[in-house]
């Protein structure tokens, strides 16, 4: 029997902890050739390559160093380098993850060319067109054969968009599923490093541009973390993009705040799990503090993944002002917080049942 091809495309620091599931759980069949395609679109070594290492994964077959740009400009630096991969290659399935530009231009490529996708994490929705990633996701999803789920909600999003139910696998999550597998490789004794204590602490991501490209807003900001710090320490490990834009604007903590450089996936992880807070606009840490128990607040107007708030540990700011951030803080850390609980089928087996459905899709 000929084997058949499957390629897994990735560009950003997040797709590389969803691919790591399905890819390892793919590599257990017979008949299947699996390649990986990375963009380049997070290219900087602690945000790409280093992940890769820390995931225990291969270096790509394929890298395209497609690199920064507008949306415009880099999604279409992927499509055509996407396209002369596919075109040599010949998949028979594409495989993409999350909602990146990267996803959204293996997505165009790949059905230009008659290929079949497969998205995983299909169906999320925040139902905000001003996030380029909400259009991606819609794109894809359409686009896409095989839809991957993690949760009930975007079953119910991919339905009522007219998608087939044969389309649709709610098969739980992949992050979570890595989550599981590297948290072994945790230890509160590496918190000594950071000068911090399990639970008495605060986390920081922030890199969204609604949130960092504001001076203003920015500069709000930074003012309650260097607030929240006076009574409990505050990690801000900064992305590139919300380091330049501090740089850019001139903005500086009053020294409560611990700016760090980005981490690699174990060492954030071991904050994140130990932390007693977590301050976000991320979507993937939403889901990693529900599974670990963690308080999160979410500092977005929405969010595509509302079964962290309805069930876990996540509340979402929404249209409340920045300030009530210290509250919501004062609530985590004086033991007022909601427990939560973890959704179903985030169970660390969602790659084993991405791949059932992938090889039974392609050899019957």
């Amino acid at each position: 029997m000929k084997n058949k091809k499957i390629m897994l495309v990735v560009g950003a620091r997040p797709n590389f902890m969803k691919m790591k599931p399905v890819y390892e759980a793919l590599k257990k069949y017979s008949y299947l050739d699996i390649r990986i395609i990375h963009t380049g679109q997070h290219y900087d070594y602690e945000m790409s390559q280093v992940f890769f290492e820390n995931l225990c994964l291969p270096r790509p077959d394929i890298f395209l160093n497609v690199r920064s740009g507008t949306h415009g400009a880099q999604t279409a630096k992927a499509i055509e380098g996407l396209e002369d991969v596919f075109v040599r290659e010949h998949p028979d399935l594409v495989v993409v993850f999350g909602d990146v530009n990267s996803t959204l231009a293996a997505s165009i490529s790949a059905s230009k060319l008659m290929i079949p996708i497969a998205h995983v994490e299909a169906g999320l929705r925040s139902f905000d067109r001003t996030m380029p990633e909400e259009v991606n996701r819609v794109v894809t999803d359409v686009l896409s054969s095989l839809l991957f789920v993690t949760e009930e909600s975007g079953v119910k999003n991919l339905k009522n968009e007219g998608i087939q139910d044969s389309r649709i696998y709610l098969v739980g999550n992949t992050m979570i599923d890595t989550l599981f597998q590297l948290k072994k490789y945790t230890n509160s004794d590496k918190l000594r490093e950071f000068d911090v204590k399990k639970s008495e602490y605060t986390l920081v991501t922030l890199h969204r541009p609604f949130n960092v490209d504001d001076p203003r807003r920015l500069e709000r900001i930074i003012s309650i973390l260097d607030k929240l710090g006076e009574e409990h320490p505050v990690l801000f490990p900064i992305h590139p993009r919300t380091k330049k834009r501090l740089e850019e604007f001139n903005i500086r903590s009053n020294g409560n705040l611990k700016i760090i450089p980005p981490l690699n996936y174990i060492d954030f992880l071991n904050l994140q799990r130990y932390s007693g807070l977590v301050i976000t606009d991320s979507g993937g840490i939403q889901e990693e503090t529900t599974v670990l128990g963690v308080p999160c607040i979410t500092v977005r107007p929405n969010t595509e993944r509302p079964i962290t708030e309805e069930i876990g540990t996540n509340v979402v700011l929404k249209e409340r002002p920045l300030e009530d951030i210290i509250d919501l803080g004062n609530e985590v850390f004086s033991g007022k917080w909601k427990k939560g609980r973890i959704p179903e089928l985030w169970d660390g087996k969602a790659g084993e049942r991405i791949a059932k459905v992938i090889y039974k899709h392609l050899l019957g």
